[in-house]
């Protein structure tokens, strides 16, 4: 029954209205009620809100009803009366507002609860991201046949509920353990069990000295990367940087199950607000996408890293109008274009110059005047026009920017500046100080400004220079095969860009992440630029891996902005990987050439590696003795072996680095000792 206007209905209302009040998650600034907050509260069952509830009789008795032994909590019913507690019924409550969508009398503009709403929100999703074709086959044990049977789907993805399985999430977000520990340098590579930490550099960025100060490049499932990285990295991160799959379907997203839409931003939720974690409070991220996904993404990240510390929205052209996308433009207008979203971490963190070579007539057009300086005293200079100068000069077409250039601190424009406003309209030159104490020159009573703070080096060369705006037409898309002398068929991105945004965002030996790393351009362009450096990637690229890339940097490589920044080479980066648990048992079930090879691996799949909770390990080998089994394919043998194990627990924790049945060797348990600054058995 819907609610009415009834003095109980009132009473009521302005009871819940209390209660909820005197809860902070609950209220804005302005102290009016978050209702989307608590209807996610409500729908979710959470102890913040069911706890006052319960506690008053008033609204106990209103919203919960005995069953049994229990109280049952009615949603519905709740979330009814906050809608009717919250709906404007009166045409006078719109009296003067402006036009827009409200939630009482506040419009959504104005409120920070609005969120994105999606299947799996409250999900981790591990996040594999291995390509399947077609169906999943898997196999259960079916009670009345008393045997496993063979079914299949749509590729069943490994979700985690954070209120139903939390002591499973608490240990996929554990610190994993680290193993294959090499250090690279210039034409070397070497073990490595200890990690560099820099007191001086770090006491002068800000930093704890015992913080990493070596470039780290780790290999392994992202998601529990970026968790392992929380105690070494909370808070010190000035840029992440990220390029994930786009989720077009021809990517390396590839989940095939019913909410491929849904799966995606789970995926990206999950990582993201360990991101976030990571980032220092006047830090930044950066999210490369595309139409796939960007408005979605951007609602996301909004809820994230909330909307008011939303910078921009970056369009780059990432493509020409050419190849296949023109063969349809006779019904879709052609897509050349990327999106670059960029969030603040907190604050009002200033960003840093950045300037883009442009044409003199763009950048420069209103410079026309020219002051030939004869002596010390300005009063003596003569202005004359810059095109009559060039004529009286003789100076052919194509060396006027030449001239220009050279002469660029001749060369001015006014501007009215209030500040000057007293000083009279006289036809000679002026110099006085500014408020700041500064030396301007006035002319005709204006703010004389010159040309040549319009100039800027670009490779060594002298040209007018315009700052950049949130369009970036201007990124060298050829060739991109040759940078860094490897290759990723598709999504590889310029250094020039990396380059522009490491440049804005960040400044020399500040930490730069990137957790979809790639072939690698990010950590390529940051070893450049002096910056360090965190990569993930959890792919094989195998000869155009970031690995191999980043020796070439180191060795000196030349492509990419190598000369723009004079780059010669030099440096150092540690290459560390998740050690694999139930990871190595899939490897190895995978290497099976055979029944007879998958058989003798029973016994230590059985003892060494964690096996899935339903797996009856009797009927088991029973059914791997079968004639029925036996006549299946090798790949279905492998597949109906691969689902004994717990995919929950591929990676050791390092709090497991002891354990004998890990497979780490005394190497392995140093650098994850010394990573994490654990103690010593002993100690």
């Amino acid at each position: 029954m819907p609610f009415i206007d009834t003095p109980e209905t009132n009473a009521l209302k302005s009871k819940v209205e209390k209660l909820l009040s005197e809860i902070p998650d609950f209220v804005d600034e302005n102290r009016n009620l978050k209702i989307n907050v608590i209807k996610d509260c409500a729908e979710n069952g959470n102890v913040k809100l069911l706890e006052p509830l319960l506690k008053n009789p008033q609204t106990k008795k209103a919203f919960f009803s005995p069953v049994l032994d229990s109280i049952v909590f009615s949603t519905a019913k709740f979330k009814e009366f906050l809608e009717y507690s919250s709906a404007c019924n009166s045409y006078s409550k719109y009296l003067g507002q402006k036009i827009g969508l409200y939630m009482g009398d506040s419009s959504l503009l104005d409120r920070n609860e609005v969120v994105l709403n999606f299947p799996f929100k409250d999900c981790v999703l591990e996040g594999g991201q291995r390509k399947e074709d077609g169906l999943d086959t898997y196999y259960e044990y079916d009670d009345k046949k008393g045997e496993y049977t063979e079914k299949q789907s749509k590729r069943r993805e490994v979700f985690y509920n954070e209120v139903l399985a939390q002591d499973e999430i608490d240990s996929l977000f554990s610190s994993k353990a680290f193993c294959n520990a090499k250090r690279y340098e210039k034409g070397k590579a070497e073990k490595c069990i200890k990690v560099n930490r820099d007191a001086e550099l770090n006491t002068k960025r800000g930093l704890p000295e015992d913080t990493i100060t070596d470039n780290l490049i780790i290999k392994g499932n992202n998601l529990l990367a970026l968790h392992s990285l929380k105690k070494e990295f909370a808070g010190k991160i000035k840029l992440i940087y990220i390029d994930p799959p786009y989720n077009t379907g021809s990517d390396s997203f590839a989940y095939n199950d019913n909410f491929n839409h849904s799966s995606w931003l789970t995926f990206m939720k999950n990582r993201l607000e360990v991101a976030r974690e990571l980032l220092r409070y006047d830090g930044f991220i950066a999210i490369h996408c595309d139409d796939n996904e960007q408005a979605y993404l951007q609602v996301l990240l909004n809820d994230i890293f909330s909307h008011d510390n939303y910078l921009n929205t970056v369009c780059v052209k990432m493509s020409h109008l050419s190849g296949m996308k023109m063969s349809h433009k006779d019904r879709k207008i052609p897509k050349i274009k990327e999106f670059i979203h960029i969030y603040k971490r907190f604050g009002n963190p200033t960003l840093n110059e950045y300037f883009i070579a442009g044409e003199w007539q763009t950048v420069l057009d209103r410079y026309t005047k020219f002051v030939e300086k004869c002596d010390d005293d300005c009063k003596n200079w003569k202005v004359r026009n810059l095109n009559e100068k060039i004529k009286e000069l003789n100076i052919p077409q194509d060396k006027r920017l030449d001239f220009c250039i050279e002469n660029a601190s001749n060369i001015f424009r006014t501007a009215v500046n209030d500040s000057f406003s007293k000083f009279p309209k006289n036809k000679y030159f002026e110099k006085i100080k500014s408020a700041q104490g500064l030396e301007k020159f006035i002319f005709n009573g204006e703010e004389v400004i010159f040309a040549d703070a319009k100039i800027k080096v670009f490779e060594g060369k002298k040209l007018p220079a315009e700052s950049i705006g949130d369009i970036w037409s201007d990124i060298g898309i050829n060739n991109l095969h040759n940078e860094g002398n490897v290759q990723l068929q598709n999504g590889k991105k310029p250094e020039k860009l990396l380059e522009r945004i490491i440049s804005v965002f960040s400044s020399e030996s500040d930490i730069v992440l990137d957790y979809h790393l790639g072939s690698g351009t990010t950590a390529a362009v940051a070893h450049k630029m002096n910056r360090q450096y965190i990569g993930i990637e959890q792919l094989d690229y195998g000869e155009n891996d970031s690995v191999v890339r980043l020796q070439n940097v180191i060795n000196g490589d030349q492509s990419g902005i190598s000369k723009s920044v004079n780059w010669h080479g030099g440096g150092s980066f540690v290459y560390l990987e998740l050690a694999k648990k139930n990871e190595t048992a899939l490897e190895q079930i995978s290497a099976c050439k055979s029944l007879e090879d998958l058989t003798e691996l029973f016994d230590e799949l059985c003892s060494k590696y964690f096996l899935h909770y339903n797996v009856r390990v009797k009927e088991f080998r029973k059914e791997i003795e079968s004639e029925h089994f036996k006549q299946l394919s090798l790949k279905q043998q492998k597949e109906m072996f691969s689902r004994m194990l717990d995919l929950n627990q591929l990676y050791v924790n390092a709090d497991d680095r002891h354990d004998k049945n890990t497979g780490l060797t005394k190497d392995d348990i140093a650098i994850t000792e010394d990573f994490y600054q654990l103690k010593k058995d002993g100690e």
